[in-house]
């Protein structure tokens, strides 16, 4: 086996072992996405100078028994999070050029644990799609077949994770980016609870349901990187003074303790086949090992795609009022007045989906729509959260399918905006309600592609989700199939 084939832990244990160098590593991790990458276009940079740099400054601290929990680990970043020296670009050409002053404090926390930060990964523009096709950098490609998405938002740090690119990403989840990209590649997805991993540094989008997460070949993995990411951090707001739990140590192989609520909402007419039967043996896997099966009910579910196209617009809409070309950014070349420079460069430095979301946000903010719109959202966002409050008095961890379907043809879904919103149907209602999911990997199609499941918890009960996904990767072991790219 290949040392870019393994997982986080495996490799650390080598480091430990002094069977493997972190320059050993860095140099093949490097050569493969020079490959790879002119395939799949998963990375906007890759930045091997000075990763190889890090990796020379880790060399002796990875056998250290104290050494950092990601010491040498190669690590890409979806290029949303703000990294100094670096340009973050959030795919939008309004960002093009530009370079932060400043670490976000997620990719601060990394650097802290001795992560190597190898590149910045390729996204839907502004975090806004779900197949990265909307990046102004082109769309990045399946490494389970090429003429596929990835998913998205996050399609750059799945398609990277998934081909071997990095041992582990960071991506964003706002309606769904981190987990529906994971199941479409084959890999494992979490995001946190809405609080529990900092937000400052992280370009937004949707300010009230943002969350960084971790996208990871293995359950344990993600339980790591999480360790290391999570945190109070008062230069954030909205961050959780929640304490960090030592999440891989508390992982267990049964689940002889944890009841799984299955919503009959989430098994809907117009589901692939495939998905459907992989989420249901998946189902009957987990009660095998032991677990407990009930049904329940999310009735509001089907406002959640409404509910969150108004208030994550609206949220956009103000958020991205930033970006006028006085500050930073792109500007205007030939504008005749001040008032035209804002209108030139805003037309000419955004793409079209972010601007689809601008005026419909701008729309349900005016007067007179507001309250019909927003306010109404708002509400129809608590009955949400509510219908979980119920459901977890009844079970520990609601199941669900990640994505109603496989990977699909690039540009098959892009002139038809509804129909792609719907690609996040069964992510959507976590963000709304700010709960921690995981996507992982629960079968194939005939075609060879992967199906992802997810399990919801409770806020702030990371440590449950992530105990009955190990289980269930363990027992089942899709997570070693591999797409065999070269």
């Amino acid at each position: 086996m290949k040392l870019y084939e393994l997982g986080i832990k495996e490799l650390k244990e080598l480091y430990r072992k002094g069977e493997a160098t972190p320059k050993q590593v860095i140099a093949e991790l490097l050569q493969r996405t020079k490959q790879l990458n002119q395939k799949l276009n998963a990375f906007i940079t890759v930045d091997d100078e000075n990763a190889s740099e890090q990796a020379k400054q880790s060399e002796k601290m990875v056998k250290q028994k104290d050494a950092p929990p990601l010491c040498g680990i190669p690590i890409a970043v979806k290029d949303i999070f703000t990294t100094k020296g670096i340009r973050t670009t959030c795919a939008s050409r309004i960002l093009e050029n530009f370079v932060p002053p400043y670490d976000a404090t997620v990719i601060r926390k990394l650097k802290d644990a001795g992560a190597i930060i190898v590149g910045k990964t390729n996204m839907d523009e502004f975090a806004m799609g779900s197949s990265t096709e909307t990046s102004y950098f082109g769309p990045t490609r399946n490494p389970w077949a090429l003429d596929t998405v990835p998913g998205g938002s996050s399609g750059g740090s799945a398609s990277a994770v998934a081909a071997d690119m990095a041992y582990g990403a960071l991506g964003t989840d706002t309606g769904g980016s981190i987990r529906q990209p994971a199941a479409l590649c084959g890999i494992v997805g979490l995001k946190p609870t809405y609080g529990r991993v900092s937000r400052y540094g992280m370009i937004a989008f949707a300010s009230s349901l943002d969350q960084g997460g971790t996208m990871t070949k293995t359950v344990y993995d993600s339980a790591l990187m999480l360790e290391a990411i999570s945190g109070f951090d008062p230069k954030d707001s909205t961050s959780a003074d929640v304490s960090v739990e030592p999440f891989t140590s508390l992982l267990s192989s049964g689940m002889s303790n944890i009841t799984i609520g299955v919503p009959k909402e989430y098994f809907v007419e117009g589901m692939d086949a495939d998905v459907e039967k992989a989420v249901n043996d998946a189902i009957a896997a987990m009660k095998s090992i032991g677990a407990k099966i009930t049904d329940i009910s999310l009735p509001h579910t089907r406002y959640a795609v409404a509910v969150y196209y108004i208030l994550a617009s609206s949220e956009a809409s103000s958020n991205l009022a930033r970006y006028d070309g006085v500050r930073y950014g792109y500007r205007s070349q030939h504008p005749q007045n001040l008032l035209d420079m804002y209108k030139c460069t805003r037309a000419e430095g955004f793409g079209r989906e972010v601007k689809r979301r601008i005026m419909l946000g701008t729309f349900a903010l005016s007067a007179g729509y507001y309250s019909a719109f927003y306010g109404k959202a708002q509400k129809a966002r608590r009955l949400i959260s509510d219908d979980f409050d119920r459901a977890f008095k009844q079970c520990d961890v609601v199941l669900a399918p990640t994505s109603p379907t496989p990977a699909f043809k690039l540009g098959s879904k892009l002139d038809d905006p509804l129909k792609m919103y719907l690609s996040d149907i069964f992510t959507i209602p976590l963000n709304l309600a700010g709960l921690p999911g995981i996507s992982i990997p629960c079968g194939f199609t005939p075609d060879n592609l992967p199906i992802g499941m997810q399990l919801i918890g409770r806020h702030f009960d990371e440590k449950t989700i992530l105990n009955a996904a190990h289980a269930y990767e363990q027992a089942t072991q899709w997570y070693k199939h591999k797409p065999g790219i070269h």
